[in-house]
């Protein structure tokens, strides 16, 4: 928990984080201030491995503090939180993944152990606990003649309490949880490349379930758009956790109010940070810099811009403590 009678982590970097990258990361925290404090609202996006990463630790308390309105995930964000929630004692961390060998990694493997960069995931303790219970809510529901978004199946797993026996960190620490017991929107594109989306295509193949049991990316996006018209009265902002689909999916709903549904009283998205380690090359869109989304009617000529290239697992932590400073 953060001591709001000190601003430790706030007057440290205002005082030492003066240039380049140390000085973005303060200025866009600063802009993320001031969202807030105009009555704005935040999207916040996660890419990348931030959940295996214990990102939860810090963004659950940030949810709990009302600093963010709604998310956009990856399915491996959506279940990794809930892994590392069930499962975390049976993590290994492998400090010395650069030497591996092929063999190495095939001994893993062997181990149930799926390498996420230093961290492994176990198979049994979390993948198949998840499944024993998710695969029940998911054909309930099918029985049921309902049908729901990814992220929702997953707070019916939280909130049912079918996995409290399984605990091994502080509930405060996991992000979903937080979320879930506000009913936060979740943007979740791409679900199907995941584990529990690939746990579900096996059961649409055996026939076990329908496909149109979980809703697909295209009803999250009209679900954002209607989110987006209703609540950007005072301006929402968009601060990206690295790259790819988390961050692309959900920025690109204002062209498509704007142009395609023909809406042009859409606002832009009122502020927006990336942090990132991509770099501009050909084509690559996570390592563009924010003016090139001017010219696809995302954001305005006017709209604060940021981006910091650096280590998201370094650099979301220390924004997020400014701003429960604030």
């Amino acid at each position: 928990m953060i001591n709001t009678n000190t601003k430790p982590i706030s007057e440290f970097i205002e005082k030492y984080f003066l240039h380049f990258n140390a000085a973005a990361l303060v200025d866009a925290a600063k802009g993320y201030e001031a969202q807030l404090n105009k009555g704005s609202k935040m999207l916040v996006s996660l890419a990348g491995a931030m959940s295996t990463a214990e990102l939860g630790k810090i963004f659950a308390e940030m949810i709990r503090k009302d600093k963010v309105q709604i998310i956009s995930c990856t399915g491996a964000n959506l279940e990794e939180d809930i892994m590392n929630l069930v499962a975390h004692s049976h993590y290994k961390r492998v400090p010395n993944y650069r030497d591996l060998t092929p063999q190495d990694e095939w001994d893993l493997l062997e181990k149930g152990l799926n390498r996420v960069t230093d961290t492994c995931i176990p198979e049994e303790e979390a993948f198949r606990r998840l499944q024993k219970h998710i695969v029940k809510i998911w054909k309930d529901a099918e029985a049921k003649g309902e049908r729901y978004l990814p992220h929702e199946y997953m707070y019916k797993l939280l909130l049912s309490g079918v996995l409290e026996e399984y605990y091994e960190i502080d509930i405060k620490d996991s992000w979903m949880y937080a979320a879930a017991e506000k009913n936060l929107p979740i943007i979740c594109p791409g679900w199907e490349d995941s584990t529990m989306g690939n746990i579900f295509a096996s059961y649409v193949l055996k026939g076990e379930l329908k496909a149109s049991t979980v809703k697909s990316g295209i009803e999250y996006m009209t679900f954002l758009a209607d989110w987006y018209t209703d609540n950007s009265e005072n301006g929402i902002g968009f601060f990206q956790i690295g790259g790819g689909i988390a961050g692309d999916f959900p920025i690109c709903v204002v062209p498509m109010l704007y142009q395609d549904m023909e809406k042009p009283e859409t606002p832009f998205w009122s502020y927006f940070c990336q942090i990132s380690d991509s770099t501009t090359s050909y084509g690559s869109y996570s390592g563009a810099v924010p003016n090139e989304k001017i010219t696809w009617g995302k954001l305005d000529i006017d709209t604060p811009k940021f981006i910091i290239e650096s280590d998201a697992t370094i650099v979301a932590p220390l924004i997020f403590a400014y701003l429960l400073e604030m």
